[in-house]
């Protein structure tokens, strides 16, 4: 097959290609044919016409395309650099509007800084999906191909019509069903439909999750060719983000959407809450789980170590290789279109390091300085929390000594926010003074004077001599490969992996949080939620609690083991594009999104002046309006069965 390049922001002035592994597979954009007759002729044209039903998979890998990255508050971007700013980052602005929506994905338009993914309808992939539906359950057609091969085929563009649906509902609420091609070409994206009510659409995404489970294999096993297909393990994980969604404030018992209503009258959102949603979501994540535990799949742990690393390190890249591992245990749904692009944005020059020479986007992805306060101390309690630690003049200066050497260059003065924090804190985030270890950071690969991070004004990775630079004075050190070459003379290598659209320790995060609204303050949800924390370096929930934390039986209460749930679902997953809809389905996001977006000082040029907390940018989520996308007045206005999302 002909191996084509996936596009990246020219901007952005970097090459990105899939590992050698997937050259047969998602790298190809098939052919054009002239008739449906032709595509189905044979299963060479066939198969084609498969991969095309994968090409229209969001691009989680990439930031520039997923939403989830820089829609919400986790990742800010240099305030006075408007030129590399993008539809997502203006949503997080609060330039959403009706007139022309941004990171339109009803009608594919306005996504990015090109036109080249612009257009990419999601309906028209689930058009293409039911097509080749349609087309394959004729036994006639396609004579030279096996049953089985026919049937796992189907499956997988059951899996891929039911995911995109999840995906529109996701961000628009109740969507139009297109379970059938129309045969319509003026009603690719639904024009003609109506929106159905959310219960409707859950419902017919899970039966046809369930259809395509059995025809799907367990695993793959032709790496060489098919990494990156569609398994039973990623349905059922699919299957168990559905129904956690489902089972969540938004779309379960939603008062606010009371009102909602389409043009004839049909409530669209039920306001009552349904208790069994929750039942449904946990048993659909227990299956979920034990189908990626038979396949395989757990928690990564970092125990090969052929470096001499110290056991600091080798937690911390436990936490990285989690998210980096190259078709890695723990990534349950890896997306096989690999970018390096999240890395060049995320790692910034480095001290000690040879390597001088900086692109011009490099480092800027910016985690607020709330991100960085989110995260345990190193009791595992919050820091506002822990009665042993005081974290209430955050902003004091401190001397980090050789002790402390795994996570602050030593004599180095920064931050109290940056001492006695939790393993999580160190192996996510990089920061004025702050160790970040890579494999080619010592002729010997160990940890000993490794490389550190120099960030105020006018330092190698500080503000003050380049186009852009990082707002806040946090960057994101999770998603950089540790194996990713930075110390030669020339620009970084990255080292590309699949996109971890779904982990492990998510699932297990899910189960927990299910558990504790099936069964309030369930110890069997503490179990799981200890599963993640002990690979994280910390202890577990009981012992944390009761020895460290202010409110020591916090963990008792339905209320108290929910916040803390969510707590830790927002540090284990963070930078993963999982949080932004996190906030939505818990009904958090007013919250959240209404506090002012902080960083550190980044003109200051001594200690004194840097560690001073200053105000960025005051971000504005109106509720209930800003949880759903709006449709637009474009397909409203053509569609007479169209009724558009509240407050738009």
């Amino acid at each position: 097959m002909k191996r084509k390049n996936i596009w990246i922001p020219v901007a952005l002035s970097l090459s990105v290609s899939m590992l050698a592994s997937c050259k047969k597979f998602l790298d190809v954009v098939p052919d054009n044919v002239a008739t449906i007759e032709n595509a189905f002729k044979l299963r060479n044209e066939a198969e084609k016409y498969l991969f095309t039903l994968y090409s229209y998979q969001p691009k989680g890998g990439d930031g520039w395309y997923n939403v989830g990255l820089l829609g919400g508050d986790e990742i800010w971007l240099p305030q006075n650099d408007q030129a590399h700013w993008h539809p997502i980052f203006r949503i997080a602005q609060g330039q959403q509007n009706k007139d022309a929506p941004l990171f339109d994905e009803w009608t594919g338009s306005r996504k990015g800084n090109s036109t080249r993914f612009d257009h990419q309808k999601l309906w028209r992939g689930i058009r293409q999906c039911n097509i080749f539906i349609e087309n394959m359950e004729n036994p006639t057609l396609v004579p030279d191909i096996t049953q089985s091969e026919r049937e796992r085929w189907i499956a997988e563009a059951k899996f891929l019509k039911a995911y995109y649906h999840f995906y529109m509902m996701r961000m628009y609420g109740p969507i139009p069903i297109m379970d059938k091609n129309l045969g319509l070409d003026d009603d690719v994206d639904g024009s003609l439909s109506k929106r159905m009510p959310v219960d409707s659409c859950v419902n017919y995404i899970s039966n046809l999750l369930d259809e395509s489970y059995d025809r799907l294999p367990p695993r793959i096993t032709e790496e060489n060719t098919q990494l990156g297909r569609i398994t039973q393990t990623i349905a059922m994980a699919v299957k168990a983000k559905l129904w956690i969604t489902a089972a969540s404030p938004l779309f379960n018992g939603n008062a606010d959407m009371a009102s909602f209503r389409d043009k004839e009258g049909v409530a669209l959102f039920n306001p009552t809450f349904d208790a069994n949603k929750w039942v449904k979501a946990r048993d659909a994540i227990k299956v979920a789980i034990e189908t990626a535990e038979a396949n395989g799949h757990g928690l990564y742990k970092y125990t090969v170590d052929f470096l001499g690393l110290t056991d600091t390190t080798k937690t911390q890249l436990s936490i990285r290789n989690a998210v980096t591992e190259r078709w890695g245990r723990e990534n349950v749904w890896p997306n096989a279109q690999m970018y390096f692009v999240n890395e060049a944005l995320c790692m910034p020059p480095m001290e000690r390091g040879t390597n001088t020479t900086r692109a011009q986007l490099q480092g800027i992805w910016a985690p607020p300085m709330k991100i960085a306060k989110m995260f345990y101390t190193q009791n595992g309690v919050p820091i506002e929390e822990d009665r042993t630690l005081n974290f209430s003049n955050y902003e004091q200066l401190r001397t980090a000594t050789s002790a402390e050497r795994n996570y602050i260059e030593p004599g180095f003065v920064t931050a109290r926010l940056n001492f006695d924090r939790e393993p999580r804190f160190y192996a996510s985030l990089g920061f004025d003074g702050g160790v970040w270890y890579m494999k080619d950071a010592t002729t010997s690969g160990n940890d000993r004077n490794t490389f550190y991070v120099k960030a105020k004004n006018g330092d190698k990775a500080g503000f003050g001599d380049f186009v852009n630079w990082n707002e806040t004075g946090y960057f994101i050190k999770k998603l950089v490969h540790w194996e990713s070459t930075t110390a030669g003379s020339s620009a970084p290598v990255y080292k590309q992996y699949p996109w971890p659209e779904i982990r492990m320790s998510d699932l297990l995060l899910m189960y927990a949080e299910a558990l504790n609204e099936v069964e309030p303050g369930s110890a069997q949800a503490i179990q799981y939620v200890d599963m993640v924390r002990e690979r994280a370096g910390l202890k577990g929930v009981v012992q944390s609690w009761s020895n460290y934390s202010s409110n020591p039986t916090k963990y008792t209460t339905q209320d108290g083991l929910r916040e803390i749930i969510h707590r830790e679902r927002l540090i284990e997953l963070a930078f993963e594009g999982q949080r932004f809809w996190d906030l939505r389905r818990w009904k958090k996001a007013f919250e959240e999104q209404n506090k002012d977006i902080t960083g550190w000082t980044i003109m200051g040029k001594t200690a004194e002046t840097y560690y001073r907390e200053r105000v960025i940018y005051s971000q504005r989520f109106l509720s209930p309006r800003d949880y759903f996308w709006p449709i637009g007045l474009y397909d409203t206005r053509r569609n007479p069965n169209l009724v558009e999302n509240p407050g738009w």
